[in-house]
Protein backbone atom coordinates (compact mmCIF):
# COMPACT_ATOMS: atom_id res chain seq x y z
CA UNK A 1 0.00 0.00 0.00
CA UNK A 2 1.43 3.44 -0.95
CA UNK A 3 2.16 5.16 1.92
CA UNK A 4 0.64 8.72 2.20
CA UNK A 5 2.86 12.19 3.50
CA UNK A 6 2.73 13.00 6.98
CA UNK A 7 1.18 16.27 7.46
CA UNK A 8 4.59 17.22 9.25
CA UNK A 9 6.27 16.66 6.05
CA UNK A 10 9.06 19.10 5.27
CA UNK A 11 8.80 20.23 8.33
CA UNK A 12 12.74 21.07 10.47
CA UNK A 13 11.02 20.10 13.96
CA UNK A 14 9.19 17.00 15.39
CA UNK A 15 5.18 17.25 15.71
CA UNK A 16 6.22 18.04 19.72
CA UNK A 17 7.54 20.76 19.16
CA UNK A 18 5.39 22.18 16.43
CA UNK A 19 2.37 21.21 18.55
CA UNK A 20 3.96 22.61 21.73
CA UNK A 21 3.99 26.20 20.47
CA UNK A 22 0.44 25.82 19.04
CA UNK A 23 -0.68 25.71 22.78
CA UNK A 24 1.03 28.36 23.94
CA UNK A 25 -0.34 30.63 21.25
CA UNK A 26 -3.82 29.75 21.95
CA UNK A 27 -3.37 28.81 25.57
CA UNK A 28 -1.47 31.64 26.91
CA UNK A 29 -1.45 35.14 26.34
CA UNK A 30 1.24 35.31 23.80
CA UNK A 31 2.16 36.67 20.59
CA UNK A 32 3.97 35.26 18.06
CA UNK A 33 7.25 36.80 18.63
CA UNK A 34 7.10 35.71 22.04
CA UNK A 35 7.19 32.21 21.59
CA UNK A 36 10.18 32.94 19.29
CA UNK A 37 12.06 34.16 22.65
CA UNK A 38 11.16 31.31 24.41
CA UNK A 39 11.80 28.73 22.04
CA UNK A 40 15.60 28.71 22.27
CA UNK A 41 15.56 27.92 25.60
CA UNK A 42 14.51 24.13 24.62
CA UNK A 43 17.11 24.70 21.40
CA UNK A 44 14.83 25.77 19.04
CA UNK A 45 15.34 28.03 16.38
CA UNK A 46 12.59 29.49 14.93
CA UNK A 47 10.97 32.70 13.62
CA UNK A 48 7.75 34.39 14.00
CA UNK A 49 6.64 33.95 10.58
CA UNK A 50 7.04 30.43 10.79
CA UNK A 51 5.11 30.06 13.74
CA UNK A 52 2.24 31.90 12.03
CA UNK A 53 2.16 29.65 9.60
CA UNK A 54 2.49 26.58 11.76
CA UNK A 55 -0.72 28.13 13.76
CA UNK A 56 -2.37 28.78 11.03
CA UNK A 57 -2.17 25.04 9.66
CA UNK A 58 -2.57 23.07 12.36
CA UNK A 59 -4.37 25.06 14.90
CA UNK A 60 -7.91 24.17 13.42
CA UNK A 61 -7.17 20.30 13.54
CA UNK A 62 -6.16 20.61 17.22
CA UNK A 63 -9.28 22.49 17.89
CA UNK A 64 -11.31 19.53 16.34
CA UNK A 65 -9.51 17.02 18.27
CA UNK A 66 -10.34 19.31 21.76
CA UNK A 67 -13.94 19.68 20.51
CA UNK A 68 -14.27 15.50 20.24
CA UNK A 69 -12.85 14.74 23.71
CA UNK A 70 -15.35 17.08 25.85
CA UNK A 71 -18.15 15.86 27.46
CA UNK A 72 -21.72 15.85 26.45
CA UNK A 73 -22.77 19.25 26.22
CA UNK A 74 -25.48 20.57 27.95
CA UNK A 75 -28.82 21.38 27.15
CA UNK A 76 -29.42 25.00 28.18
CA UNK A 77 -27.10 27.59 26.12
CA UNK A 78 -26.18 30.88 27.77
CA UNK A 79 -25.72 33.67 24.38
CA UNK A 80 -24.67 37.08 24.42
CA UNK A 81 -22.32 39.32 21.81
CA UNK A 82 -19.53 42.20 22.29
CA UNK A 83 -18.58 44.42 19.73
CA UNK A 84 -15.07 44.24 18.12
CA UNK A 85 -13.60 46.97 15.36
CA UNK A 86 -11.84 45.60 12.52
CA UNK A 87 -10.12 48.31 10.66
CA UNK A 88 -12.05 50.72 11.96
CA UNK A 89 -14.90 48.57 11.15
CA UNK A 90 -17.92 47.38 14.10
CA UNK A 91 -18.45 43.40 13.57
CA UNK A 92 -20.42 41.09 16.16
CA UNK A 93 -19.24 38.56 17.77
CA UNK A 94 -21.79 35.83 19.03
CA UNK A 95 -20.74 33.03 22.21
CA UNK A 96 -22.93 30.29 23.02
CA UNK A 97 -22.05 28.86 26.35
CA UNK A 98 -23.75 25.58 28.24
CA UNK A 99 -25.25 25.36 31.82
CA UNK A 100 -21.00 24.00 32.79
CA UNK A 101 -19.14 26.80 31.16
CA UNK A 102 -17.96 24.51 28.01
CA UNK A 103 -18.25 26.85 24.86
CA UNK A 104 -20.37 25.47 22.06
CA UNK A 105 -21.10 25.35 18.45
CA UNK A 106 -23.22 22.35 18.63
CA UNK A 107 -25.53 20.70 18.74
CA UNK A 108 -29.43 21.94 18.95
CA UNK A 109 -29.94 22.71 22.74
CA UNK A 110 -33.63 22.90 24.22
CA UNK A 111 -33.16 25.79 26.25
CA UNK A 112 -31.79 29.46 24.81
CA UNK A 113 -31.00 32.00 27.30
CA UNK A 114 -30.18 35.86 26.49
CA UNK A 115 -30.18 39.03 27.51
CA UNK A 116 -33.34 41.47 25.79
CA UNK A 117 -31.16 42.51 22.95
CA UNK A 118 -33.67 42.80 20.00
CA UNK A 119 -31.25 40.89 17.37
CA UNK A 120 -31.64 37.74 18.90
CA UNK A 121 -34.48 36.99 18.12
CA UNK A 122 -33.71 37.57 14.08
CA UNK A 123 -30.40 35.68 14.49
CA UNK A 124 -32.52 32.83 15.92
CA UNK A 125 -34.98 32.56 13.09
CA UNK A 126 -31.68 32.40 10.47
CA UNK A 127 -31.03 28.82 12.65
CA UNK A 128 -34.31 26.45 11.13
CA UNK A 129 -32.75 24.06 14.16
CA UNK A 130 -33.51 26.72 16.75
CA UNK A 131 -37.13 27.12 15.53
CA UNK A 132 -38.70 25.01 18.10
CA UNK A 133 -36.10 25.81 20.93
CA UNK A 134 -37.74 27.85 23.71
CA UNK A 135 -35.81 31.27 24.20
CA UNK A 136 -35.77 32.77 27.42
CA UNK A 137 -35.00 36.51 27.68
CA UNK A 138 -33.14 37.74 31.01
CA UNK A 139 -32.31 40.92 32.22
CA UNK A 140 -28.95 42.30 32.21
CA UNK A 141 -28.91 42.98 36.20
CA UNK A 142 -29.86 39.79 37.10
CA UNK A 143 -26.55 37.89 36.29
CA UNK A 144 -28.33 34.78 35.07
CA UNK A 145 -26.64 35.27 31.75
CA UNK A 146 -23.11 36.14 33.61
CA UNK A 147 -21.64 32.75 32.46
CA UNK A 148 -21.86 33.68 28.57
CA UNK A 149 -20.90 37.39 29.34
CA UNK A 150 -16.97 36.45 31.63
CA UNK A 151 -16.38 34.00 28.61
CA UNK A 152 -15.57 37.54 26.47
CA UNK A 153 -12.75 37.97 28.49
CA UNK A 154 -9.94 35.69 27.10
CA UNK A 155 -11.20 37.39 23.88
CA UNK A 156 -10.62 40.64 24.95
CA UNK A 157 -7.16 40.17 26.47
CA UNK A 158 -6.20 38.91 22.98
CA UNK A 159 -7.66 41.05 21.55
CA UNK A 160 -5.18 43.57 23.44
CA UNK A 161 -2.02 41.32 23.14
CA UNK A 162 -2.81 41.30 19.18
CA UNK A 163 -3.08 44.98 19.30
CA UNK A 164 -6.58 44.49 17.86
CA UNK A 165 -7.89 42.63 15.41
CA UNK A 166 -8.15 42.95 11.26
CA UNK A 167 -8.93 40.70 8.92
CA UNK A 168 -12.85 39.35 9.22
CA UNK A 169 -11.57 36.17 8.13
CA UNK A 170 -8.42 35.99 9.68
CA UNK A 171 -9.89 37.05 13.42
CA UNK A 172 -12.15 34.08 12.91
CA UNK A 173 -10.15 31.18 12.02
CA UNK A 174 -8.09 32.57 14.97
CA UNK A 175 -11.09 32.45 17.29
CA UNK A 176 -12.29 29.38 16.03
CA UNK A 177 -8.83 27.57 17.55
CA UNK A 178 -8.57 29.81 20.25
CA UNK A 179 -11.89 28.64 22.10
CA UNK A 180 -11.66 25.09 22.14
CA UNK A 181 -7.60 24.94 22.60
CA UNK A 182 -7.79 27.57 25.29
CA UNK A 183 -10.96 25.80 27.08
CA UNK A 184 -9.05 22.34 26.94
CA UNK A 185 -6.59 23.28 29.46
CA UNK A 186 -8.35 25.81 31.40
CA UNK A 187 -9.35 24.01 34.08
CA UNK A 188 -11.83 24.80 36.92
CA UNK A 189 -8.51 25.58 39.39
CA UNK A 190 -10.03 27.25 41.90
CA UNK A 191 -12.62 24.05 42.20
CA UNK A 192 -10.19 21.98 42.91
CA UNK A 193 -7.15 21.38 44.77
CA UNK A 194 -4.04 21.20 43.43
CA UNK A 195 -3.17 17.93 43.10
CA UNK A 196 -6.71 17.17 41.51
CA UNK A 197 -5.86 20.23 39.24
CA UNK A 198 -2.00 18.97 38.26
CA UNK A 199 -3.21 15.32 37.79
CA UNK A 200 -6.05 16.81 35.29
CA UNK A 201 -3.98 18.94 33.44
CA UNK A 202 -1.09 16.66 33.04
CA UNK A 203 -4.31 13.96 31.43
CA UNK A 204 -4.84 17.09 28.83
CA UNK A 205 -1.13 17.52 28.05
CA UNK A 206 -0.87 13.47 27.47
CA UNK A 207 -4.03 13.90 25.53
CA UNK A 208 -2.47 16.54 23.53
CA UNK A 209 0.52 15.11 22.39
CA UNK A 210 -1.12 12.28 21.64
CA UNK A 211 -3.13 13.63 18.70
CA UNK A 212 -0.13 14.90 16.98
CA UNK A 213 1.79 11.61 17.22
CA UNK A 214 -1.69 9.55 16.41
CA UNK A 215 -1.63 11.65 13.53
CA UNK A 216 1.81 11.03 12.27
CA UNK A 217 1.18 7.93 12.32
CA UNK A 218 -1.94 7.65 10.24
CA UNK A 219 -0.14 9.37 7.68
CA UNK A 220 2.95 7.37 7.43
CA UNK A 221 1.12 3.86 7.59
Amino acid sequence: MKKSTSPYHGFRFPSAVISCAVRWYHRFNLSLRDIEELLPERGVVVTYESMRNRCDRFGATFACRAKAVRPRSGTTWHLDEVFVKLRGEPYVLWRAMDEHGTELDHPVPRKVVTDQLRSYPAAKAEVPQLANVKHVFVKASARVNDRAENSHQPTRRRERQMQGFRDPRRTQRFLSSFGPIRQHFALPRHRMEAATHRAHLKQRLDGWYGWSAADLVKHTR
